[in-house]
């Protein structure tokens, strides 16, 4: 039967997840975005704007609320009260976009669920608000960079996980 995990017993320790979605865009998408000018004149400068506003602001705000709400989400994730939640979005190259979402707190279980969910909405989110010009937009990954606490911590690289047990 599916279940809730028990953590009654576990200890409560200080609990981190990284979580990291590289979104893919055609070449003029990015272009077109970067070359839309602000109410003072100005090229805005690591913000991106559709019609619908500005993506990157709007897109960490979906995300951190996407983080808080994550246990309405996934059935099994516990109701916790988040400590800590920054998302950074930030342009890579002429096509690609990466968001990272740090999650932290001090409890009896892990954030990386919240963490992983923050990401995904947030990216979700800057495919909502740029879509109008190209449905080629591509979410390419989410994954888990890195988690610390509890009874073990890990670290992803991109090509292999190590895993450092606790005692």
């Amino acid at each position: 039967m599916p279940t809730m995990v028990d953590v009654s017993d576990k200890i409560i320790t200080k609990r981190t997840a990284h979580a990291r979605s590289t979104i893919e865009f055609p070449p003029h998408v990015l272009k077109e975005l970067l070359n839309v000018e602000n109410s003072d004149g100005g090229i805005k400068g690591e913000e991106i704007v559709s019609k619908k506003g500005p993506v990157f602001a709007t897109s960490i705000v979906a995300g951190t609320m996407a983080v808080k709400n994550t246990w309405n989400l996934i059935p099994f994730c516990h109701p916790i009260a988040i400590e800590s939640c920054k998302i950074n979005i930030k342009i890579m190259d002429s096509t690609n976009v990466q968001v990272d979402c740090i999650v932290s707190l001090h409890h009896k279980t892990g954030v990386e669920m919240e963490a992983l969910t923050g990401a995904s909405v947030a990216s979700l989110c800057i495919y909502d608000m740029c879509k109008a010009l190209s449905k080629d937009i591509i979410i390419k990954e989410t994954k888990l960079i890195s988690k610390t606490g509890g009874k073990s911590s890990q670290i992803h690289s991109d090509s292999s996980a190590t895993t450092n047990k606790n005692i």
